[in-house]
């Protein structure tokens, strides 16, 4: 895992300002004769430690390529004719992820839910299109929705899935 040495030395000495602080605050509560008695002291928040910026995971070509030649074997899908691709997006704040639905459903896309995960932790934006893919086109598609999670500060495009396009 690669660190950014500046950044990470900026969030080091935020943090060891902030435990001065801390002790400097202490230290002109107990000089001033303070007592739990007399005198309530909030405790301060519990302080989460930097970490190192996440490598995102992307979806490779060779993965797409190996996804077509398992549905091609183990489905009677017509890979090469439209399927209903779905798409996902998450974030922790639903309000971020409901920012992205209308320039997706702009661009054809159909808006399928924007929904919390069981752990309360993130939430998924879903939506869907009718589209015909070959591998390639599909590696197009995924760097465009992770370029726009980028661009909208979402935590991630989280991939896609497919199936075949419902009988009218």
């Amino acid at each position: 895992m690669l660190l950014d040495r500046g950044k990470t030395v900026i969030r080091v000495q935020r943090l060891f300002s902030f435990y001065v602080v801390v002790l400097a605050l202490v230290v002109w509560t107990a000089s001033c004769g303070a007592t739990a008695e007399s005198e309530v002291v909030q405790k301060p928040e519990a302080v989460q430690q930097p970490r190192a910026p996440e490598k995102k995971t992307v979806i490779t070509l060779d993965q797409l390529e190996d996804m077509f030649a398992n549905m091609r074997s183990k489905s009677n899908w017509n890979v090469d004719g439209e399927l209903l691709w779905g798409y996902f997006f998450t974030d922790p704040d639903p309000k971020k992820l409901e920012r992205l639905v209308e320039p997706l459903t702009r661009s054809g896309y159909l808006f399928g839910s924007i929904y919390e995960t069981d752990d309360k932790h993130t939430h998924f934006l879903h939506v869907e299109k009718v589209e015909k893919h070959t591998p390639q086109t599909l590696h197009d598609r995924n760097t465009e929705l992770y370029r726009l999670a980028e661009e909208y500060g979402l935590e991630s495009y989280d991939g896609m899935d497919v199936g075949p396009v419902a009988a009218n």
